[in-house]
C-alpha cells in the first residue's frame, strides 16, 4: 500500500465574523428604584458575546483586553451606584446643583436622595431591569471597541442561589472607595448552622425580614417625619466624596447602632438571633461575606 506521506491542509474559515465569549466576566453589585418595592439592593452576574472579524492576531478581541475595558465601564457607571430610571423621577435640583430627586412610590410614600453626580446612574428607562440596562450598556460600549467588532450581547442574571437570600442597601460613611454611596446594595444569601446542619427555616425567616430592607445607622438617621401619611425616615452624613442624604419609608428601614460593613452584619444577625450555638454566614453579594457565632 503506497504512502500517503504529509497530506498539505488548507485552513479555511467558514464564516466572516467570528464570535467571542466571557461567561461571568464581572459582577456589579447595586441598588435601583422599584415602584413598588423601593429602594432595591441588587447584584447582577455579567456575561458577554462579540461578534466581529478576525483582526491580524486572529482574534475578535484580546481576552486580555475586553474583559479590563467592560469591567473598568461597569464599575464607572452602575456598579456601587443607585440606578435611576429618570422617566420616573421628579428632580428637584438644576442643572449644576448637586442632583436631588424625588421618587414616588405606589404606596403612597416616597424616596428622596441627595448626592453627588458619580454615585448615581441615571438611565433612560422607566424601569430598571436586566434587559434594558443591559442594552442601554450596550449601546455604550459598542464605540469603545475596535472597528473589527460589529455587535455586542450583554447579558445580567442574579446569581443562581437554592436557599435564601434578601435584597439590602446601605451606605458606609468610613469607606474609602464606592462603598460610602449612601444607597448602594447587594443581594446575598444567608446561612445559618447549628452543630453544622444548615436551618434553612431561620434562614428563610431572616431573609424575610429583610426583604428588599434599608439597613441604617442609628448616628445617621437625622429624624422620623410624617410624608404621604406614614412615618419617614431621614438619613444624612458627609463622606470624603462629599454630602449624601437619604429619605425612605420606615417599613423598608432596620437600624444598626453599628455601620453596616457585612462583618457588622454577621455580627448584628447573630445577636438578634440570640442563640450562642448558631453560626451566621452572612454574604455580600457574590462569593464572599462574613462568619459570626461560635468558633470551633
Amino acid at each position: 500500500m503506497p504512502s500517503l506521506g504529509a497530506v498539505p491542509v488548507k485552513f479555511r474559515l467558514s464564516q466572516t465574523m467570528s464570535t467571542l465569549f466571557v461567561n461571568n466576566l464581572t459582577n456589579i453589585d447595586f441598588s435601583y428604584l422599584h415602584p413598588t418595592r423601593g429602594v432595591v439592593g441588587e447584584t447582577w452576574l455579567l456575561d458577554v458575546e462579540l461578534d466581529g472579524e478576525l483582526d491580524a492576531q486572529g482574534m475578535v478581541f484580546d481576552f486580555g483586553d475586553v474583559k479590563p475595558l467592560i469591567k473598568r465601564f461597569a464599575d464607572n457607571t452602575v456598579d456601587h451606584s443607585l440606578a435611576v430610571p429618570d422617566k420616573r423621577v421628579e428632580w428637584l435640583s438644576a442643572a449644576g446643583e448637586r442632583p436631588h430627586f424625588r421618587f414616588q412610590l405606589e404606596s403612597g410614600g416616597v424616596i428622596e436622595h441627595q448626592s453627588p453626580d458619580e454615585a448615581l446612574c441615571v438611565l433612560p428607562l422607566t424601569d430598571i431591569a436586566p434587559e434594558p440596562v443591559a442594552r442601554w450598556m450596550e449601546a455604550e460600549l459598542l464605540p469603545q471597541l475596535p472597528e473589527n467588532v460589529k455587535a455586542l450581547r450583554i447579558t445580567l442574571t442574579p446569581e443562581p442561589i437554592p436557599g435564601a437570600f434578601y435584597h439590602y442597601s446601605h451606605g458606609l460613611k468610613h469607606h474609602g472607595g464606592n462603598c460610602q454611596r449612601i444607597a448602594h446594595g447587594h443581594r446575598s444569601q444567608i446561612q445559618l448552622f447549628k452543630d453544622g446542619v444548615r436551618q434553612t427555616a431561620l434562614e428563610q425567616q431572616w431573609a424575610e425580614r429583610w426583604r428588599d430592607i434599608y439597613i441604617g445607622t442609628q448616628e445617621d438617621l437625622l429624624e422620623t417625619v410624617e410624608l404621604a401619611g406614614e412615618p419617614h425616615y431621614r438619613f444624612a452624613y458627609n463622606s470624603a466624596q462629599g454630602e449624601f442624604a437619604l429619605t425612605v419609608p420606615k417599613r423598608c428601614c432596620d437600624l444598626m447602632r453599628t455601620d453596616s460593613t457585612v462583618e457588622l452584619i454577621a455580627e448584628f444577625i447573630f445577636q438578634q438571633l440570640g442563640d450562642a450555638e448558631l453560626t451566621v454566614r452572612a454574604f455580600e453579594g457574590v462569593g464572599k461575606g462574613a462568619v459570626a457565632g461560635p468558633r470551633g
